[in-house]
């Protein structure tokens, strides 16, 4: 997209300010996880760069439960404007009591680790080995932890029209996401 895309304007500030309202009132916690952390210092929060750089989202989710000082962690991705809070705080209800390691929601393109909620120290103990063994894919790690997935049938009901994992990668997307928020509030 030309620049960093959690900092371009989105209905006015930027995206990942909106990311961090839609989470504010159900998070105890926000936590950011970049390789430019001076980027975000305007947002007052804790931000600190992946402790295995190299590995992609996949170390970043590693950062992220090795920094979490919760037993229980969610993991937004900053390009996802429509994220949850009604989502995520379901997928952690289901994590406790079913006894789940991951919640993770299956979308129409696939899984969604970046809007998923994880019990931390299993989680990171699980992402460590697989970075170990050289991997980095973002799923690679799901075997050896017990993971519920979100099918379709049960997210509908948090997201009828299918926008929560829209995530902005061109300059495109990020403009028609913005008129569709735009729409939503009128």
């Amino acid at each position: 997209m030309g620049s960093n895309k959690a900092l371009l304007p989105f209905l006015g500030k930027p995206l990942i300010q909106r990311v961090i309202d839609r989470l504010r009132p159900v998070a105890e916690e926000i936590l950011i996880t970049s390789n430019r952390p001076e980027d975000f210092e305007f947002l007052n929060l804790p931000v600190f760069s992946d402790f295995l750089p190299g590995y992609g989202a996949l170390g970043g989710l590693l950062t992220a439960l090795t920094i979490s000082s919760s037993p229980v962690t969610a993991v937004v991705a900053c390009d996802m404007p429509f994220v949850s809070a009604d989502l995520l705080t379901y997928q952690a209800e289901v994590l406790v009591s079913g006894h789940w390691d991951a919640v993770v929601p299956k979308s129409e393109v696939g899984f969604e680790p970046l809007h998923a909620v994880y019990r931390t120290q299993n989680c990171r103990q699980a992402v460590r080995q697989a970075i170990e063994k050289g991997e980095r894919k973002m799923i690679a790690w799901f075997p050896a932890t017990k993971v519920y997935f979100i099918e379709k049938e049960e997210l509908a009901q948090f997201d009828p029209l299918g926008r929560i994992f829209l995530n902005v990668n061109t300059q495109a997307e990020f403009h028609a996401a913005e008129q569709v928020a735009q729409a939503e509030t009128g």
